[in-house]
């Protein structure tokens, strides 16, 4: 018996070529759904073949992205700019997202399922986590079914924050710790991250979910135990916010990327990358760390190669 794919039920991936968006995207696929996935980069190779169709942004003309979006019953939304870059501003970010659910309900979209941030909110002194509340308030204000899938640090193949810390433990003699290191953070498996948010897709609820893992780390035990793993001999110390600012942006010039942003910084030292709610995600990031470690901090991952080239 053959299915006919004009009647699997469509769905849309924002970034299915980028991190976040692809596992959603394979979990989708393995499911048996179709894809499109609307992308800022068309003519990247797509890592699914022909399975997914494709269709630009389209954020300066509202019709075509309606268009693209139609026939979906839901829009799994992972748009956003970890910082500034060029034109893209994070008011751009927050001003695209707003056309983007505004074209998903003339569209005829069932739901929306967005995915934010750990401690998002509108009044926050962050600009990343105020544009992310900012958003979440549009998408429930929206009028569509709507879940809000709220991650920390996403770890996984691929990752940034996890990936390029192994690599500078690996790479440079000394490694730098912004502050006395007792933050929190508690970094969820992108797998995990996208089952939830494929599950919460075909829930009715409207929801908003944190999505974490189950181990919670202080900044220090993380560098600690990324270091261990990966048998590096670098000196970890600590030194003055400011300062670690004003290292990564040397080693940026480097590398030809930004490397740490002052939001990530504060943000981290703030305790906002961990949630008060249990763990939703079940993959243990000591565990992943010691399974792959062949790989992790192998190379080093750009952001800027990812998103703007």
């Amino acid at each position: 018996m053959t299915v006919d794919v004009e009647t699997q039920e469509l769905n849309v991936v924002t970034g299915a070529f980028g991190y976040t968006g692809k596992y959603i995207t394979r979990k989708l696929l393995s499911m048996g759904k179709r894809v499109r996935t609307l992308t800022g980069h068309p003519n990247r190779p797509s890592p699914f073949c022909n399975q997914v169709s494709v269709a630009p942004f389209h954020f300066d003309n509202p019709a075509e992205l309606k268009r693209a979006l139609q026939g979906a019953s839901t829009l799994y939304n992972t748009y956003w700019v970890r910082f500034p870059y060029g034109q893209v501003t994070y008011d751009t970010a927050v001003a695209n997202t707003k056309i983007l659910i505004n074209a998903a309900k003339e569209a005829g979209i069932r739901r929306i399922v967005h995915i934010s941030i750990t401690n998002a909110s509108e009044a926050s002194p962050f600009p990343y986590f105020r544009g992310k509340g900012i958003l979440e308030k549009a998408v429930i204000h929206s009028g569509l079914s709507y879940a809000i899938i709220r991650p920390t640090v996403i770890f996984g193949h691929e990752d940034i924050l996890i990936n390029n810390i192994a690599w500078f433990l690996t790479k440079f003699p000394v490694f730098t710790i912004p502050g006395d290191g007792d933050y929190r953070l508690q970094p969820v498996f992108v797998e995990d991250v996208a089952e939830i948010a494929v599950n919460a897709g075909h829930s009715n609820d409207n929801m908003v979910l944190d999505a974490v893992g189950p181990e919670i780390f202080n900044y220090e035990e993380l560098i600690r135990l990324i270091a261990d793993r990966v048998k590096s001999k670098a000196r970890i110390i600590h030194v003055r916010p400011g300062l670690a600012l004003f290292l990564s942006k040397f080693i940026g010039y480097m590398v030809n990327d930004v490397v740490l942003t002052r939001d990530e910084v504060e943000g981290l030292m703030a305790n906002l990358l961990v949630s008060k709610n249990p763990p939703t995600g079940k993959t243990l990031l000591s565990d992943w760390l010691t399974q792959n470690v062949g790989i992790v901090g192998t190379c080093y991952a750009s952001e800027l190669a990812r998103h703007y080239r």
